[in-house]
């Protein structure tokens, strides 16, 4: 008992000891200072110093083309014909995509060339002018469909769009734009003007331009086109890649300095099959004989 007794009063003086108040005096305040960083520190998240926000970048993703497998043109056209199997030679198409070293944000290249050999051969070209002029003469023997002023305005405003090319004498233009031919032709992308090189005064040659003519325009940094069928032999071929590289080719030549555009990779794909990378040869030393790429 005498040793509990010293115990018994260190509890009992802790019970009745008034608990003392850890605050502040009523006319104390914190500081401002103070104040904002434990506000801060309470509602604002975390931020990691080692994440930093990345710029967008101004250029399209181009891959290293040291280790990459690339085909000669033979060697490419005998792995999509095999792709292609069982298809009509004139319902595929070879298609060339030209990938550039260019700025997100700069000028398009785009243009319009004659192939040697034509890909798109069933083109329907109208041609709007007088009917009975020498002009409409001229341009239905050049090979256009459809000739004509008032009987073609009627058609398409009652919604009978029957060309995939539209041309305009500059006699005409006034008529067509009186018309407002604009509201539909322009949205289908078939609406004459001298922008576009469709309104023309001599339209016989103009027709035969684009019977045997194709169109090309980069998007997203890449230039794509139509090149041949499924049918042409490896010269044909040859003979329309040298020309359409040819023409873009000059075509960034002809930009401005300050405007840098450069050729990356050349993939030769078709409708059906994936893409093959061209280095640039016609035969490898594996490659078929060109006759029996011939014949399907």
């Amino acid at each position: 008992m005498s040793c509990l007794a010293p115990l018994q009063r260190r509890v009992v003086c802790s019970a009745t000891r008034p608990l003392c108040q850890r605050s502040l005096q009523p006319g104390l305040t914190l500081p401002p200072q103070i104040r904002q960083a434990s506000a801060a520190t309470k509602h604002s998240p975390r931020k990691d110093p080692e994440k930093k926000k990345r710029k967008p970048r101004t250029t399209f993703v181009q891959y290293d083309l040291k280790d990459a497998e690339q085909f000669a043109l033979c060697d490419a056209m005998r792995y999509i014909r095999a792709f292609e199997v069982g298809r009509a030679p004139t319902s595929s198409k070879y298609e060339m995509h030209v990938k550039l070293r260019t700025l997100k944000n700069g000028p398009a290249v785009r243009n319009r060339l004659r192939l040697p050999h034509p890909v798109n051969t069933s083109l329907r070209i109208c041609v709007i002018c007088p009917p009975d002029s020498p002009m409409a003469a001229s341009a239905i023997k050049a090979g256009a469909s459809l000739v004509g002023d008032d009987s073609i305005i009627d058609a398409v405003k009652d919604g009978r769009i029957e060309f995939d090319r539209c041309l305009c004498h500059v006699d005409s233009l006034q008529k067509m734009n009186k018309a407002g031919l604009g509201r539909i032709l322009g949205p289908k992308g078939l609406m004459p003007s001298s922008k576009t090189g469709t309104v023309v005064r001599d339209v016989a040659a103009s027709v035969r331009d684009l019977v045997g003519g194709s169109e090309y325009r980069e998007r997203l940094g890449v230039i794509r086109m139509a090149v041949g069928q499924l049918g042409f032999t490896p010269e044909e071929m040859q003979r329309n890649i040298r020309v359409f590289m040819d023409g873009v080719k000059k075509d960034l030549a002809q930009l401005s300095d300050r405007i840098s555009k450069e050729i990356h990779e050349v993939v030769l794909s078709s409708t059906n099959a994936p893409g093959f990378s061209l280095n640039g040869e016609f035969r490898s030393a594996t490659s078929p004989p060109t006759r029996d790429l011939s014949v399907l």
